[in-house]
This record gives structure tokens, C-alpha cells and sequence, in this order.
């Protein structure tokens, strides 16, 4: 099995030992992405819904670099610090999806890194 690593400026860089995304056996698989400025690396937004857009916005820097879209995306995983946050975040992320409609799963945790309100990661299709 092949192994491609994805990278691209227009997403924050990773961190820590781990990619933006890899491709693996006809899938891209991406790193959870929260809503960091890749040119600042600061956490941006102050609500759920600017901060769903942000990451948003990073993960389609991702599959823009990987050749795909939102069509592309089979499946996506929501984390969210409050369930409270869900029906604002949903109404950004079916605006950025557009016709798209992954499989998705949407947990509340304990915290995520830097204290933001939402990371997202997904799993997309080479070909659709």
C-alpha cells in the first residue's frame, strides 16, 4: 500500500508529528482541523459559527490541494466543546457543504487544542 502525504500552506501546518492529510487506498484522510489562521496560526472567531467557517475553510484548502471538493467527502466527524453550539454550527457547515452530504457523526468532548469551540476532520473519495 501507497502512502501520499498531503501539505499546503493555505491550512494551519501541523504541529506535531502528524500530517494535514494523507491518501491511502483511494481516500484522503485529513488531520481534525480547528480555527487556526495558517498565516498567523491564531485561533479566529469568537462564536461557533466563525469558527465552523474557519475550519471549514481550512479542510477546503486541503482537498483544493489534493484536486478535490465537497463532493468528494464521504464522511466528516464534528467535535464540538458544547452541544448547545450544534444547530449554529450546523447552519454554517450545510452553507459551506452545499449539495454535499457526507455521512457525519457530531460529538461533544471535554476540550479541544487551544481552547476552540469546534475541530473538524473528514474522510473524502479520489474519485467520485
Amino acid at each position: 500500500m501507497s502512502i501520499s502525504v498531503i501539505k499546503t500552506d493555505s491550512a494551519p501546518a501541523a504541529i506535531g508529528p502528524y500530517s494535514q492529510a494523507t491518501i491511502a487506498n483511494g481516500f484522503l484522510f485529513t488531520a481534525g482541523q480547528v480555527p487556526l489562521d495558517p498565516a498567523t496560526t491564531q485561533m479566529t472567531g469568537t462564536d461557533i459559527s466563525e469558527q465552523t467557517a474557519r475550519a471549514l475553510e481550512n479542510l477546503q484548502a486541503i482537498l483544493t490541494a489534493a484536486g478535490l471538493g465537497w463532493p468528494n467527502v464521504v464522511k466528516t466527524t464534528v467535535y464540538l466543546q458544547r452541544m448547545s453550539d450544534f444547530a449554529a454550527m450546523n447552519e454554517v457547515y450545510t452553507r459551506v457543504m452545499g449539495t454535499a452530504r457526507p455521512a457525519r457523526s457530531t460529538v461533544e468532548v471535554g476540550a479541544l487544542p487551544r481552547g476552540a469551540l469546534i475541530e473538524i476532520d473528514l474522510i473524502a473519495a479520489l474519485e467520485r
